[in-house]
């Protein structure tokens, strides 16, 4: 089994290798690359940012400058003229010219762009010190700076997509325990630190597909690989690091389980390319992130009783329809204008109609599985709760407020909560009987 989840990881990478080899110009590579390197001691362009240059617009000069940050006397003259070193990847100058390469630009300077007294300047700050990042206004702020970019590659500032990876997990694992007891502690433990592993590592497989889209849309163009605070290169490699991670834990499971937490890999991957070819990605979303159900039953049993499982996993698609629509509508604008796809688009003025059949689809499905479990009232309880707070949702959202969509979205949480909270009392109702 470890060798088989080595085989199918290696070869995720060297598919995710494929997605930034071809695809970024060779010549902004090659100028990011040099101009990173001497920035400091033992500096990089993952550490200083330089590495942004080759994929986001160079900001005023009055922000190149912050906190008294070295700039280089080319990058000075460019802008003091109105112009830029080079032009966003994949944008037109003025002559219709594609990106301009790094000679042509130090011929306009009247120097190379691998001095080590000026390097090329990065989206933030031109020959920044190592390790310096632009301030987040989060407690990522108090890491080391070098860090900061990485920990944002995984959206650990934002810990909603994780509870919704984790909710799932948590729901079956509790189920799955035997009536009268808690749920074991111990694979709740590890299915939350797996659920902070994996959302990091979808983001980094999703952020790797998406980098030029990114570019396009406002709320997502700051990330790191499409600011380019990461390279693909790094990325990657992070990847892998998340990865081998992820298979620590995956290995303290029983085979069954190893099975399926592998198999979640293909969904994990392949997500991205959904919001391409369909205008229905979040029921593909759904499958993905719901995939913690089937799993975390299988890892309390050694198998699947799909008469519960496959229902429960339903209405957990049904779910992630519901939130993950309301969230798509914060980008509707943008997405137009790149070729993205979602189901916020697909649904246009009925998404609160179709949100509210999900929604209840959802609670039936859930009833379903209640009964297949031979659940008692708290848990019809929990599941008329985590109903009534969809319905919430749908009914007040402003669908054209993207501060609204963003905080219904997030409330979430409490939705995984309010049913987790029925389940465990169900499991522990024997023993207060």
């Amino acid at each position: 089994m470890l060798a088989s989840c080595r085989r199918s990881g290696g070869g995720l990478l060297l598919r995710l290798a494929s997605l930034w080899r071809g695809d970024v110009a060779g010549a902004h590579l090659l100028l990011v690359d040099v101009a990173a390197w001497p920035c400091s001691s033992g500096g990089s362009a993952a550490a200083t940012g330089a590495g942004s240059w080759a994929a986001a617009t160079p900001p005023p000069p009055a922000l190149w400058q912050q906190g008294g940050r070295p700039i280089s006397s080319c990058a000075a003259s460019l802008l003091s003229a109105g112009q830029h070193p080079l032009p966003p990847l994949g944008k037109k100058d003025e002559a219709g010219n594609a990106g301009r390469t790094a000679s042509s630009t130090a011929s306009r300077c009247g120097s190379t762009a691998s001095s080590s007294n000026s390097s090329d300047p990065g989206a933030a700050a031109a020959a920044a010190p190592a390790g310096a990042a632009t301030p987040t206004g989060t407690w990522l702020d108090r890491l080391p700076a070098s860090w900061v970019p990485y920990a944002q590659l995984m959206r650990l500032e934002k810990p909603i997509g994780t509870w919704l990876l984790a909710w799932p997990c948590f729901w079956s694992i509790s189920l799955a325990a035997p009536p009268g007891t808690l749920p074991d502690l111990r694979l709740l433990a590890l299915f939350g630190a797996g659920a902070v592993l994996l959302r990091g590592a979808g983001c980094t497989v999703n952020d790797l597909w998406d980098r030029e889209l990114d570019r396009q849309v406002e709320r997502t163009r700051g990330r790191p690989l499409a600011a380019g605070t990461v390279t693909p290169a790094r990325a990657v490699a992070f990847l892998g690091a998340q990865l081998s991670a992820g298979l620590a834990i995956l290995l303290q499971l029983n085979p069954y389980s190893q099975l399926l937490g592998a198999s979640s890999l293909a969904l994990v991957a392949t997500y991205p390319l959904m919001k391409r070819i369909t205008g229905w990605p979040q029921a593909y979303l759904g499958l993905t992130f719901n995939w913690g159900i089937p799993f975390g039953w299988a890892a309390v049993h050694g198998g699947c009783d799909w008469g519960v499982v496959l229902p429960m996993y339903a209405s957990g698609v049904c779910w992630t329809l519901v939130y993950d629509t309301i969230y798509a509508h914060q980008d509707k604008a943008d997405d137009v204008r790149a070729g993205i796809r979602s189901t916020a688009l697909t649904f246009g003025d009925r998404t609160k109609a179709y949100c509210s059949g999900f929604a209840a689809a959802n609670v039936a499905l859930l009833a379903v599985a209640g009964g297949a479990a031979a659940c008692g009232p708290a848990y019809y309880a929990g599941v008329a709760a985590a109903g009534a707070h969809l319905a919430w949702q749908i009914g007040s959202v402003d669908l054209d407020d993207s501060a609204d969509c963003a905080a219904k979205f997030r409330s979430n949480a409490w939705y995984g909560a309010l049913l987790f909270a029925g389940i465990l009392a169900d499991r522990l109702a024997p023993l207060l009987g």
